[in-house]
């Protein structure tokens, strides 16, 4: 009986392996009978390359529409001949089935981003391009291929990144769009790139700093118009201030967008074409007097440095409390009067770095003093002080092909203050500024994050600390902390040191060319401290909200809602004033 059991399970042993070696014999013996695997067929492979030389890309297609297990080489040849046909879907499929194949052949990306570029993707083949230039960045056609799907987008700079790898582009002409009143010679010496010469990134970059630098220009957009030959011409569209304004609406809009909270903002620019500016702010508001005068030029007519001079006279009344609305008992008082004058030279050295040095001299004094607990007398300093600052600012990261800049700034800053007795105190405070348009053109969105922070040593004088709140004078904003109550400063949030991030999305939601209104959601947190234990905040401070953005003839209006997210406080505020003005925030001489 257990002979028998054996020879059973034997013969079913053998009678599966004679099956299993049956069927492997029928799957060869098909193969056989089939297409034969083209990387085994080197006459088609010659042949197919024949075709390729004569351009003869539908008979190409025909012969390898059939084709199993094609190599690398021949799915290059037919996603070649299907794009020739205008069938990109299919075209798109055999490159990819050849980069699976060969990965490290540069033709593929290169190919699938030609597929994409005549679908007009743009997104696409610039991806398949920077793919490529991974594999060989030194590819000719590759980086002239990118740059032209760049310029097509008006990314001007990536464009130029790329182009630039391969001596392009050469600019014949350079000219505004329209006349204008600037000096020629002032003009051309602020341009790093010129005509009959090649257009470089880094000129191109120094030039659109040195431009806005003459505070004549509030945006300097540069175009290239194609000529033949692979030339250009260099236009550059600027929309130029002078005297009061292009016209009397722009003059009274700039003058008085400020008069809802008592403020003006009389300037006149570009004086004689000189780019000779003077700005200046009067507020008559009893609460908090200010008036502000400065005067900015080209030093020696050159726009690669700018001195200001400039003086701010400032009478405040201060009732220092621990918020803006509900209970909140009066922690101290004061009358702050505060005179200064200053001069200050900016340098634009280059499109990446550039420095500022200046001077202040001021006086200060307190009357009508109520202590309380938050104003001890080593905070009451009062007399001459003189201080010199000094900051340097740096482009961190710059990828124009995405977009995105990250940009950093530190300033120092020494003073003396000859009180009774005499103090000296230092303020060092550090900013990154991070910038992305996710969209591969236009600003529809526009997203932006900024990283401040600050320390102090010695002894400082109640004007010079830190506010974390909404104030005109103030740029170190907190959206849901308004920092007057009642109309006197000193409801935000006061001290020597502080942590600030402030990030923010904009919108366009209605653009016409003379008006735009963006909205603009916000997520701020900060942190402020000061050793008194008096000031400062005792937790971090988290706020969020929408602003809407409102740009007219040169004139910016922000309505901003925001919400403490700690105690549910609701905060509503408005500013106006120029864009991109010296005296919308501070002083515009030292601070």
């Amino acid at each position: 009986m257990d002979v028998a059991g054996g020879a059973s399970i034997r013969g079913s042993v053998i009678r599966s392996i004679k099956l299993a070696l049956f069927l492997v014999a029928a799957v060869f013996h098909g193969h056989a009978q089939g297409p034969r695997p083209a990387d085994h067929d080197p006459e088609l492979s010659r042949k197919i390359k024949q075709l390729a030389s004569e351009n003869r890309w539908p008979e190409i297609a025909r012969k390898l529409e059939t084709v199993s297990g094609k190599d690398a080489d021949l799915e290059f040849y037919y996603g070649s001949a299907l794009a020739q046909s205008g069938r990109f879907d299919d075209a798109r499929q055999a490159f990819l089935a050849g980069r699976r194949l060969a990965p490290g052949d540069k033709r593929f990306p290169v190919e699938l981003a030609g597929v994409a570029f005549k679908q007009r993707d743009y997104r696409r083949a610039s991806a398949w391009m920077r793919r490529a230039l991974h594999i060989d960045a030194a590819d000719e056609y590759a980086n002239d291929f990118l740059g032209t799907i760049y310029f097509l987008e008006d990314n001007l700079e990536a464009a130029l990144k790329y182009w630039n790898r391969v001596g392009k582009p050469y600019i014949e002409t350079v000219q505004a769009d329209h006349p204008l009143r600037v000096r020629p010679a002032l003009f051309d010496r602020a341009l790093a790139f010129s005509p009959a010469s090649e257009m470089r990134l880094p000129d191109f970059e120094t030039s659109r700093a040195r431009l806005e630098g003459l505070e004549i220009f509030p945006a300097a957009h540069v175009q290239l118009a194609a000529k033949s030959e692979g030339k250009f011409d260099a236009i550059l569209n600027l929309q130029e201030r002078n005297g009061w304004g292009s016209n009397v609406w722009e003059a009274l809009i700039s003058t008085f967008s400020g008069i809802a909270y008592q403020t003006i903002y009389p300037a006149y620019d570009n004086i004689d074409g000189d780019a000779l500016n003077v700005a200046s702010l009067l507020r008559w508001d009893a609460q908090k007097r200010r008036a502000v005068v400065t005067l900015s030029a080209p030093l020696r007519n050159n726009p690669k440095w700018r001195y200001r001079v400039g003086v701010d006279l400032r009478n405040e009344n201060w009732n220092i409390r621990s918020s803006f609305v509900g209970p909140a008992p009066l922690l101290g008082a004061l009358n702050l009067r505060r005179e200064a004058g200053g001069a200050r030279i900016d340098s634009f050295n280059s499109g990446r770095w550039g420095w500022s040095a200046g001077a202040e001299f001021s006086h200060r004094d307190y009357r009508s003093v109520v202590t309380g607990s938050a104003l001890s007398p080593q905070l009451l300093l009062s007399g001459l002080q003189l201080k010199q600052t000094t900051q340097i600012h740096y482009a961190l990261l710059r990828t124009p092909e995405h977009r995105l800049s990250v940009n950093t700034e530190a300033s120092f800053q020494v003073a003396r203050i000859w009180s009774q007795p005499a103090h000296a105190f230092v303020k060092l405070q550090g900013a990154i500024d991070t910038k992305w348009l996710p969209q591969a053109r236009g600003d529809d969105y526009f997203v932006q994050s900024r990283i401040r922070a600050a320390d102090t040593s010695g002894q400082l004088p109640f004007d010079e600390l830190y506010m974390l709140g909404m104030e005109r004078d103030n740029d170190l904003w907190m959206r849901a902390h308004v920092g007057t109550r009642d109309g006197r400063k000193g409801s935000a949030p006061l001290g020597r040191r502080y942590f600030l991030a402030n990030h923010e999305v904009d919108k366009n939601v209605y653009s016409n060319g003379l008006l735009t209104v963006k909205l603009s959601p916000f997520v701020d947190t900060g942190k402020i401290t000061d050793p008194s234990g008096t000031l400062g905040a005792r937790t971090w401070l988290w706020d969020t909200g929408v602003q809407t953005k409102v740009r007219v003839l040169g004139v910016g209006l922000n309505f901003v809602y925001g919400k403490d997210l700690r105690t549910g406080n609701n905060a509503y505020y408005f500013t106006a004033g120029r864009l991109s003005g010296p005296t919308q925030n501070g002083s515009g001489i030292g601070d």
